[in-house]
């Protein structure tokens, strides 16, 4: 068994003194119910490292010898599909389980299922438990969890909920229990993680490499160390892990002692409400975290310090109001909340009935501080119904409007920022493809309606039982049977295929010269850009961003998964010079040819954003052409989202949409409800 990083070693804990990240992995083993820890940062930073590290500090726990599901034997309610077991059942005492869920794994290998062959070979139905089942009383590691398939993160979705799984599919029908701690760790560059997974995380910490060279040279120097010899450099931290271990322990004993008293109760709740989060969700995670300080530290009752701790971890990614948001705490304003003084003692009875309930009249001014950011809410609506009425105004007031040309002699054009975003149009690539799960084209996937049948590549999996007896019916006559029960073999399973839906690379292409950049033309353009890159978040795809003036193409934006770095670069694009339309449909062609070497079954989605004038560099038009025909010939699915507007129109982007044998859609039409319109408009044409 390979010997795993020393927990304490990549955290420092020999000093005593935890990071975040480090506190609130150990909070969460010690009050499993906080619901996890959700770690974000920069690649190469010791996430996974340090997640692995955590199982082998943990205090072991007692198991039935016989059993696949991990019940507790103490537990006299809990029950396993494998039982029951009698009080004379042999135990056993195991490490914690640290099992890792590969964001590619099909719903058989997390769920479990019928386990094919031996239902064949024994005639009877089994069941194979799966990575849930394994993964009770432990914890469950989900590496680059923002890049979870949709179908699993409803089913972490739904054992998180209910802290047990069942199971009813291929005449399998069980019910186990799954509790475990969840722990996820993701780069935010490579796409931010689906809300109803985000909030089910109690906690979550932002970690950065250290800047300091001291401390990066230790790192350095540990980590050598390490690999030169692992077992005499776990032994250096033995001494500190067990420590560490001891300490965790003595926490959960404490746990059910500790008394988070009435006044630490609605301190939690008022700083819940100043800083506006959603639902109740983060209140009970505040206060469970804040008891499991109390105890980590040693204390009987709950303090401002433990409420302060759990709040920094427990509430930041909930004030996320959408996926361009930052996740972050004012901690000025948090301070502000908690006050200086420490929490009042419990006192002995409550108020009697007939005392005043409400708050003293020295609160007041606590109260107005409270209310501050209400206020400020309420200043941020009037602006944002301005920018709703600009957008709505746009392109009625854009007609006629000229385009602002940089002065001679610079390259340097207008910014223009996009406004309030809306729900678009679904764009879909044609065909049916294999790609990974998502919510936006056709394609083959483990989820979804039931189109056919193929044979099984493992030993689990959703069998489709017409098809198998179809396979085996046709070679009875050649083994010997013809009466009596149909004989099936291996070779005779089929399991289902079905149709769901894939994730796609949306890639931008997005004429930046000077006819697009009158002020309300861009701002629009830059709204329906941003629209859809908040479609493609909710959709699980892969994005990219070329831009186009001047003289050249521009990669803004290598495809990634991250909408957030994708909306700040297209903040960041001017506007102004010439059309180089020829330059950037090549530079696009030569960015779908990369990724298709690098993903086949990513399939791409090329979104042109252009006027479809082309006026940079000799021969402008022809090469404009011809680079249409080049991209046509990829067989890429194309959007054209024609800039132009005003009364006079040249309907240049509808001929490249034909050239490019793509799918022409006004910018103004880009939005669902415009589109819900046209359709409305149409029908009652055809009624009158």
């Amino acid at each position: 068994m390979p010997q795993h990083y020393p927990f304490s070693a990549v955290l420092g804990c020999e000093t005593d003194a935890l990071d975040d990240m480090g506190l609130a992995l150990v909070l969460t083993t010690i009050s499993p119910e906080i619901g996890g820890v959700l770690v974000r940062g920069e690649k190469g930073t010791a996430k996974s490292t340090t997640v692995r590290a955590l199982a082998a500090v943990l205090p072991p726990i007692e198991v039935y010898a016989a059993d696949r599901f991990s019940v507790d034997p103490a537990d006299p309610a809990a029950t396993s599909p494998d039982g029951p077991f009698g009080t004379g059942a042999d135990t056993a005492v195991r490490s914690v389980r640290l099992v890792e869920l590969p964001v590619g794994a099909t719903e058989d290998r997390v769920l479990g299922s019928l386990h094919l062959e031996r239902a064949l070979s024994h005639g009877k139905v089994e069941y194979e438990p799966g990575l849930l089942a394994r993964a009770h009383r432990g914890i469950l590691y989900v590496d680059e969890v923002n890049l979870l398939h949709d179908h699993l993160v409803d089913l972490l979705l739904d054992a998180a909920a209910m802290g047990q799984v069942t199971v009813e599919r291929d005449g399998v029908s069980v019910e186990h229990a799954a509790r475990f701690v969840l722990i996820g760790t993701m780069n935010p560059e490579e796409g931010e993680l689906r809300p109803q997974l985000l909030d089910r995380f109690g906690l979550t910490v932002e970690v950065a490499a250290p800047r300091e060279p001291a401390l990066r040279a230790e790192v350095v120097r540990r980590r050598m160390a390490y690999d030169a010899d692992p077992v005499a450099f776990a032994a250096r931290y033995r001494d500190a892990d067990r420590a560490l271990t001891e300490r965790v322990e003595s926490a959960r004993e404490r746990l059910a002692k500790v008394r988070l008293t009435e006044s630490a109760l609605m301190k939690i709740a008022e700083v819940c409400a100043t800083f506006e989060v959603d639902g109740l969700r983060a209140d009970i995670v505040t206060a469970r975290t804040a008891v499991a300080h109390a105890a980590w530290e040693g204390r009987d009752e709950v303090t401002r310090a433990d409420i302060r701790r759990a709040a920094l971890l427990a509430l930041p990614h909930r004030r996320r109001r959408n996926p361009f948001d930052a996740p972050g705490l004012d901690e000025d304003l948090l301070d502000q909340v908690l006050g200086d003084d420490e929490l009042p003692p419990e006192p002995p009875e409550g108020p009697a009935p007939d005392e005043p309930q409400g708050p003293p009249e020295d609160d007041t001014p606590d109260q107005a501080q409270a209310d501050g950011p209400r206020d400020e809410a309420g200043e941020g609506d009037s602006d944002q119904a301005s920018t709703d009425d600009t957008l709505a105004e746009t392109p009625a007031e854009s007609d006629g409007e000229q385009p602002m040309t940089p002065p001679a002699g610079t390259e340097a054009g207008s910014t223009v920022r996009a406004t309030a975003p809306y729900r678009p149009r679904l764009l879909k690539v044609q065909g049916l493809g294999e790609g990974a799960a998502g919510r936006r084209s056709r394609a083959l996937a483990s989820t979804g309606r039931r189109v056919g049948a193929r044979l099984p590549d493992g030993p689990t999996g959703s069998l489709h039982l017409v098809e198998t007896l179809l396979a085996a019916a046709g070679k009875q006559s050649s083994r010997g049977r013809t009466t009596g029960r149909v004989e099936l073999r291996n070779e005779d399973l089929r399991v289902a295929v079905r149709e769901g839906r894939e994730a796609n690379l949306v890639l931008f292409c997005v004429d930046a010269s000077g006819s697009m950049a009158a002020r309300k033309r861009m701002s629009q353009v830059k709204t329906a850009i941003l629209s859809l890159l908040l479609d493609a978040y909710r959709r699980r795809d892969k994005v990219g961003l070329v831009t186009f003036r001047g003289a050249e193409a521009t990669v803004a934006l290598p495809p990634t998964r991250s909408v957030d770095i994708a909306a700040a670069r297209l903040d960041e694009v001017p506007a102004g010079g010439r059309t180089p339309l020829a330059e950037g449909l090549l530079e696009a062609a030569r960015v779908l040819t990369r990724e298709r070497m690098r993903d086949p079954r990513l399939r791409p989605l090329l979104v042109l954003v252009t006027d479809g004038r082309a006026t940079g560099g000799k021969d402008a038009v022809a090469r404009s052409q011809q680079a249409a025909e080049y991209v046509a010939g990829l067989g890429v699915t194309t959007v054209v989202i024609d800039g132009e507007s005003g009364p006079l129109r040249l309907g240049l982007a509808l001929r490249l949409a034909e050239l490019l044998r793509a799918e022409h859609l006004p910018v103004a039409e880009v939005s669902a409800e415009a589109l819900a319109g046209t359709v409305r408009s149409r029908t009652q044409k055809g009624a009158a």
